[in-house]
């Protein structure tokens, strides 16, 4: 069965407005002045965030990377329930139709990343960088591998023995899969990302076949602990091991681009 809606399809979504970062970021002394390469800018948005609105703006975003018109960007954020599909991901991998998504109130969407069919929501940390690979010497394959290995930094941080698998993208505890990972590239900026379950409802992916893999079950932070974990723990370290990944610089701005208070990290 299929219900994900293209992009032109039915938006199936309602909320506010989306909160995104002003494209002005504070390591700019002015709107000519180029930005700042070896720096990661890190913006936290702190409600749950609607899923088309940010698919937008990280095109937006991309697009300004790669006119070099702002530098390395890293948005975490948390999302409303959503349904995401992969470019080429299988339909079939849904298994929910269209009257118990609108029962649910969830929307399913196909979207321009790779991978599969997965699922976003509240307690999952979701990882938007808007990174430049062409000319920066970084390759799709290492790049990809960075943010696993960030993702893998995470977990030990909390005692638990993650890895990757073999032609299995993502981060795994045994066969089960803590994080996601999917990107595109335009105009050699990748945009999408991760979602880390930190401490999501687990039973929304009873619905799916996530990721495309029958086999494969699905754990959380919290699951693995047996303890409550949450993302505002979590989110300060993740964004330390991907600019740490990555060889970058950590740097802050508040979601209207202003530097915010020292909050000890970075």
């Amino acid at each position: 069965m299929s219900s994900c809606a293209g992009r032109t399809g039915s938006r199936l979504w309602s909320g506010d407005t989306v909160v995104t970062p002003a494209l002005t970021p504070p390591a700019r002394p002015s709107a000519t002045a180029p930005p700042q390469e070896g720096l990661l800018t890190a913006c936290h948005l702190p409600q749950p965030q609607p899923y088309l609105p940010l698919w937008d703006r990280q095109r937006e975003l991309a697009a300004e990377r790669a006119a070099g018109r702002l530098g390395d960007l890293l948005l975490l954020l948390e999302h409303e329930h959503v349904y995401t599909l992969g470019r080429w991901g299988d339909a079939a991998h849904l298994l929910a139709d269209a009257a118990t998504l609108a029962r649910l109130g969830i929307a399913c969407h196909r979207v321009d990343r790779g991978g599969d069919i997965t699922y976003h929501g509240p307690g999952q940390l979701v990882g938007y960088p808007i990174f430049r690979l062409h000319g920066a010497g970084r390759g799709v394959r290492a790049y990809v591998e960075a943010l696993e290995t960030a993702l893998i930094e995470v977990a030990a941080a909390f005692g638990i023995a993650a890895a990757t698998r073999p032609g299995r993208p993502g981060v795994w505890v045994g066969r089960q899969k803590l994080a996601a990972l999917g990107i595109t590239v335009s105009r050699g900026v990748a945009y999408h990302g991760f979602a880390l379950n930190v401490a999501p409802d687990l039973a929304y992916f009873a619905r799916i076949v996530p990721c495309g893999i029958a086999e494969a079950g699905v754990t959380s932070l919290a699951a693995l602990l047996g303890r409550p974990v949450t993302v505002e723990e979590v989110l300060p370290l993740c964004a330390r091991a991907v600019a740490a990944a990555c060889g970058l610089q950590l740097r802050w701005v508040e979601p209207d681009g202003t530097l915010p208070p020292p909050r000890g990290v970075g």
